[in-house]
């Protein structure tokens, strides 16, 4: 019997309806099938659960034998059930039982039906059933009718999601939707952080599927996509974004998205159907993403991105939903999931809840990566589909040191992990008795080990590792959490705290280096096709002096009588260091007219990143009072790779000898001037990369102070002599020969040296 006019309205009221009886979990999914079958005229309705062995088992049904409920299963791709299963397609037959996919189960009595309309029941993408409409007489189902059954779908999903849910679970089974999942992925920091999902930019929760107002949800969409488009029009339209080609191209293909018809009008068909506005946005997006995630194509699968992005921002616009999760109270042990992140967002959180971050982008050496070391956050990038596949509240384990993600873990697993973290605890305490142990080689060389730092709260480690100072205080961080410009106060503050913390142990405070990836909301500056090669740090600086000059004041007067190191980064040309060290010099006579105290002694050093300056440090290095190198930045721009990209960022080894050969330019160049020169970018912390750039001849290393630990138990286990024979053989040789890492692997391996967590 056909659907008569107005019953998809009249089966959604009845849905919902059944949804808010006080019933048990099997007898409303019982009626659930129930009011679908009545409705829709047909003999049988029947609803399959994906379980997590890819069964399909069928939950509900009307019109089938009921001792075949929680009995009848189908793999998927077996029969049409497990075909659309398998494919999320919906199949609409008029006999379906010539179809050469007919799988029968005499259990279920469903041989004198004829018609089939079989829909996927998905939810964010991912499969989570199949529900059917049969019929004894052979005709296609109309238009109507598939509608209504897609939006049944919808309502299915979202019941399939809750806790009630749980008790129709056979013991010993599960549903797809819960089962544990495994994500491989890149480790950013070592450890293991066993908690709870956090999704950085949570998907908007629907919790009201059903219309009483067609014409009303109609206009709430139309608003919202008029609101949506002119906020990306405007983006566009900004003067700034004529410079960069790449942004408007980018841009360009997303408002081309926002204003596709075709997407419009299956939305609002969705609305037609008795949906609200977002149920009909969420309900054409589940259907996109799960068309898309099956597509082999490359291309079409990234744009899927883009779909889940728009989708969400119309989403948000309906429900003016726009708070930021950083600043919501946190769960305990709280695990940050996002597709990605700059360092500021990640600052915005409660660290004293956070225990890791994952990302679906992203690559060791971004800011946002060493942003999470600094915190001692465990950090994993590359683990892409986290977020599409992840709730809030999730059970999460995140194995740094291999790069896995386990998402809702099972018993066994979550029991290894338990054990993990007490061996784990063991090793700490293990480093902990190393810390008062001075860090000299068995042949008797000494290898100064310092911290990487950038947070009051990173200073308390200097005394539980016991290095011998900060290598490198990156003072940025204070900007990019600030909702506004530090003022000078502020920043005088925070200068003085850490050198307090630190006590007698130097720190060395690197200027300002904000721009690229690190950014800082009240400071925008243009749009750029390179940013990692545009306007940021020191040259910010000097355009903006006042800036420079502030910081500068507030590093001296923090000071106050004691010894100040000051690191000037991103130096391109030997005269940006000197018009850095005027303005240092004006400083300094003006806090002396003002009666202040005066350093007692003042250094300033250049931070080697910029690879110009590996062709005159001739020049440079009488100019300065020590040098520090920043293998992040100077890597990257020796081999033309964006670190933040994970496509490139590890497609170069940075000790491969065309790196180590710069590194040892910059060695050689040191000892001839007699200057003080540290590794203070991420290679430092790794202990085979450590072993190379010590067997060039670099003696001070400054780390994040979770690899403090290994790298000097390394040290003490070490006769640093023969491997730098060996470094140094193979730096002579011009032909292609086995790569630095395998020939340091193979020397530890042979020696039984400790080089790995």
């Amino acid at each position: 019997m056909p659907l008569t006019s107005g019953s998809p309205r009249i089966l959604l009221r009845q849905l919902r309806e059944t949804l808010a009886e006080p019933l048990g979990s099997q007898e409303r999914l019982d009626k659930i099938v129930d009011v679908i079958a009545l409705n829709m005229g047909a003999n049988v309705c029947s609803f399959y659960v994906l379980r997590d062995d890819s069964e399909l088992e069928l939950f509900a049904t009307h019109g089938l034998k009921r001792e075949a409920i929680h009995v009848t299963t189908l793999r998927l791709g077996e029969g049409l059930v497990g075909i659309i299963g398998a494919d999320a397609k919906m199949r609409n037959l008029d006999d379906v039982t010539k179809h050469p996919s007919f799988a029968y189960r005499p259990e279920t009595g469903e041989d004198r039906f004829n018609a089939f309309l079989g829909v996927p029941v998905l939810r964010a993408g991912q499969m989570l059933g199949v529900l059917v409409v049969q019929n004894s007489e052979k005709r296609i189902y109309s238009e109507d009718e598939t509608e209504a059954m897609l939006t049944s779908a919808t309502i299915l999903a979202e019941m399939l999601s809750t806790s009630e849910f749980e008790s129709l679970i056979k013991p010993g089974s599960d549903i797809d939707l819960r089962r544990a999942r495994t994500i491989e992925g890149v480790g950013f920091s070592q450890g293991i952080a066993i908690g709870q999902v956090v999704l950085h930019d949570p998907r908007v929760v629907v919790t009201n599927f059903v219309a009483d107002n067609i014409d009303f949800e109609l206009e709430r969409l139309n608003r919202a996509l008029r609101s949506m488009r002119m906020s990306i029009d405007d983006i566009l339209n900004r003067s700034d974004m004529q410079i960069s080609s790449t942004h408007r191209d980018i841009l360009e293909s997303y408002r081309m998205f926002a204003h596709d018809r075709g997407w419009e009008k299956r939305i609002q068909e969705a609305i037609k159907g008795g949906l609200t506005a977002e149920a009909g946005v969420e309900r054409v997006q589940n259907d996109t993403r799960a068309r898309m995630l099956r597509q082999s194509d490359l291309y079409i699968r990234e744009r899927l991105h883009d779909l889940d992005d728009l989708a969400n921002r119309l989403l948000r616009t309906l429900t003016d939903n726009s708070a930021s999760l950083g600043l919501v109270e946190l769960p305990k042990n709280a695990i940050i999931i996002s597709r990605s992140m700059g360092p500021a967002e990640l600052l915005e959180y409660d660290k004293s809840k956070l225990v890791g971050v994952v990302l679906e982008e992203g690559a060791a050496t971004s800011h946002v990566a060493i942003v999470a070391r600094s915190l001692g956050l465990v950090a994993i990038g590359g683990a892409d589909p986290a977020v599409s596949i992840c709730e809030n509240g999730d059970e999460i384990i995140v194995d740094g040191k291999v790069g896995v993600v386990h998402l809702r873990p099972n018993a066994e697993v979550k029991s290894v992990y338990i054990d993990k973290q007490k061996l784990s605890s063991e090793r700490l305490a293990h480093y902990a008795s190393l810390r008062d142990k001075p860090s000299i080689t068995k042949d008797g060389i000494k290898i100064t080990l310092l911290h990487n730092s950038g947070l009051l709260s990173d200073m308390k480690s200097l005394e539980e590792t016991g290095a011998e100072g900060i290598g490198l205080f990156r003072t940025e961080l204070q900007f990019m959490i600030a909702s506004k410009l530090p003022r000078l106060s502020e920043q005088v503050e925070l200068y003085k705290k850490a050198m307090d913390n630190a006590g007698d142990k130097p720190v060395v405070f690197r200027l300002l280096d904000i721009g690229g990836d690190k950014v800082v909301p009240y400071m925008r500056s243009a749009l750029e096709e390179n940013p990692a090669m545009g306007w940021r740090s020191l040259r910010l600086a000097l355009d903006r002096p006042g800036l420079l000059r502030t910081q500068i004041r507030a590093l001296l007067k923090a000071a106050n009588g004691r010894e100040l190191k000051i690191l000037v980064p991103m130096v391109t040309e030997t005269s940006e260091f000197c018009k850095t060290r005027e303005v240092v010099k004006k400083e300094l006579l003006r806090l002396g007219r003002m009666g202040g105290r005066v350093p007692s002694k003042i250094e300033l050093g250049a931070m080697i990143e910029v690879p110009s300056l590996l062709f005159e440090l001739d020049i440079l290095l009488p100019q300065v009072d020590f040098i520090s190198i920043g293998s992040n930045d100077l890597v990257q721009f020796l081999t033309a790779t964006d670190r933040a990209n994970p496509r490139v960022a590890t497609n170069y080894d940075a000790i491969a000898l065309p790196r180590l050969r710069a590194f040892e330019l910059i060695v050689k160049a040191a000892k001839k001037y007699n200057m003080p020169v540290t590794m203070c970018g991420e290679l430092a912390s790794d202990p085979l990369e450590a072993l190379a750039l010590m067997a060039i001849g670099m003696t001070s290393l400054s780390m994040g102070a979770a690899s403090i630990g290994p790298i000097k138990e390394m040290i003490l286990s070490l006769e640093l002599e023969p491997v730098k024979e060996l470094i140094e053989q193979a730096l002579k040789e011009n032909t292609i020969s086995m790569p630095i890492r395998e020939l340091l692997t193979n020397y530890v391996q042979s020696q039984n040296l400790m080089v790995k967590e």
